[in-house]
């Protein structure tokens, strides 16, 4: 089949479960492909600013690409349009509460580019590929499901470091990929792929603090188009330096860096000569933490990334949420408390409260904040202890800040990076 335009039910149009914007389980539903694109959590969809862009009506000039599976009609290209129709005209559910408030006339029949999957793939690719609307991975994802191109060193890399890429969004970028995260540039740092599998010269632990420290300084621009560009291991601190030099006679060894846990290769915000609490919002901590590696460190990076999904999703979630916030409070001196003072939290708050208070000296905005949450010595145990029991007093998320607040300056002392 070449190609031919044909008109289409629109309840009939199958959405692409293998959607390189965001792909999903195979045997997903309509509804549950919709369900995704509505939370969104990733950015990816941005179905309401589509809609506003599409305006009163649905463009003919703009057709789906369809490919027949069997008797299916599935839409390879132009799912996002298909969506909005399809909510417009009740053949899916969304909330209530969902933020897409307009959408275009669409038909309940369109007419679309009927073709084989072959022509739909390279169409697709055509008009995706280096428009900016996938990431240098998805690109890279396509050609090697699709396009039988095989794996690029920056695919094989996301996949050897159990998602190194995916999970922090600035190494998922065409820079890094062509000019960093070569297949040259990581041979020179100690790394090489043999039959798709990460080979190097250093122990799984030297192996992450290079590549963590990597990434750093792509993520604070360190390492940029026009700088250290094509000196990449000049940017690097010289104690990563001194690991690569240190073992560069050493041979390449099969490396399992999948394993490790994710937040191992999760940046730590750069540390700053600058007060921990800064600006007109207080957030979480009072700030970046920088700790010593072990469980009170893994927990604090835990509670960031609560914290964090609760900031970027919260007109999808209840308003019981910042309980869980709030109960980890507890378990974060509790831990803290179990390594410095064998559990006694009443102790280890009277041994650092009124030293982690002169820490916030210099900003009284913090200082206020704790004191008109009813933030102090005498109360922060009950309120820990209040928190992870008692419902109502749980969803107080700006009480929450304020403990935060001291919970961090005091474990800065206690666990804090010298």
């Amino acid at each position: 089949m070449s190609q031919e335009v044909r008109t289409i039910r629109l309840k009939d149009l199958v959405l692409w479960t293998e959607n390189p914007r965001d792909p999903i389980n195979p045997n997903a539903t309509d509804q549950q492909i919709v369900d995704k694109a509505i939370r969104d959590h990733n950015d990816k969809w941005t179905l309401k600013k589509l809609a506003k862009e599409m305006g009163d009506y649905y463009d003919f000039s703009e057709l789906p690409t369809v490919v027949y599976h069997g008797k299916k009609p599935v839409v390879y290209d132009g799912n996002r349009r298909i969506i909005l129709g399809k909510i417009q005209h009740g053949y899916v559910d969304i909330a209530e509460d969902s933020d897409i408030d307009t959408l275009p006339n669409i038909p309940k029949e369109i007419p679309c580019n009927v073709c084989s999957e072959d022509i739909a793939l390279k169409n697709v690719y055509r008009k995706h590929a280096d428009s900016g609307s996938w990431s240098a991975l998805e690109r890279d994802m396509f050609v090697d499901k699709f396009m039988s191109q095989g794996k690029s060193t920056f695919l094989l890399f996301d996949e050897n470091t159990g998602g190194m890429i995916s999970n922090n969004s600035f190494l998922n970028q065409r820079f890094v990929k062509e000019e960093v995260l070569t297949e040259h540039i990581l041979h020179d740092l100690g790394f090489e792929f043999k039959d798709g599998q990460l080979y190097s010269k250093y122990t799984p632990e030297q192996a992450t603090e290079i590549l963590t420290d990597l990434a750093h300084k792509i993520q604070y621009k360190e390492i940029t188009t026009r700088k250290n560009r094509g000196t990449v291991k000049k940017a690097l601190e010289p104690t990563t330096i001194s690991i690569i030099e240190d073992n560069y006679k050493n041979k390449f060894v099969p490396i399992d860096l999948k394993s490790v846990p994710e937040k191992t290769f999760q940046p730590e915000v750069k540390k700053r000569k600058t007060k921990r609490v800064s600006g007109n919002k207080l957030t979480i901590f009072g700030g970046p933490l920088y700790l010593v590696a072990g469980e009170v460190s893994n927990l604090y990076r835990d509670i960031l990334d609560l914290n964090s999904y609760y900031e970027a999703n919260k007109k999808t979630l209840s308003n019981s949420f910042p309980c869980l916030i709030r109960m980890s409070m507890r378990l974060f001196c509790e831990t803290a408390a179990q390594e410095r003072t064998g559990g006694d939290m009443d102790k280890y708050i009277k041994a650092n409260f009124k030293k982690a208070k002169a820490t916030l000296k210099e900003n009284q905005d913090a200082k206020t904040y704790l004191s008109s949450h009813n933030v102090a010595e005498s109360s922060l145990l009950q309120h820990l202890h209040i928190g992870a029991h008692n419902y109502t007093a749980s969803k107080n998320y700006d009480q929450t800040i304020a403990i935060s607040i001291i919970l961090g300056a005091m474990v800065q002392i206690t666990h804090g990076k010298n």
